[in-house]
């Protein structure tokens, strides 16, 4: 990752059960993903088309109700 810290953000849909993942769209070209109840875990990197091809197959039912 690069030395400024990312800005981290949920889906508006979450609601404070504590199952949520948030993600940062400070990296061109990339996006990194963490566990909102472990800030200070690892981060998953992903590329931008990658990561766009997971949230349409989600979005299309490909993993089960949304």
């Amino acid at each position: 990752m690069t030395a400024k810290e990312p800005t981290w953000f949920k889906s508006s849909y979450s609601s404070n059960g504590g199952n949520c993942i948030e993600v940062s769209s400070d990296i061109p070209g990339r996006v990194p993903v963490r566990d909102s109840k472990d800030p200070e875990g690892p981060v998953l990197v992903f590329p931008v088309g990658a990561w766009s091809a997971f949230v349409s197959a989600v979005l299309d039912g490909e993993f089960g109700a949304v």
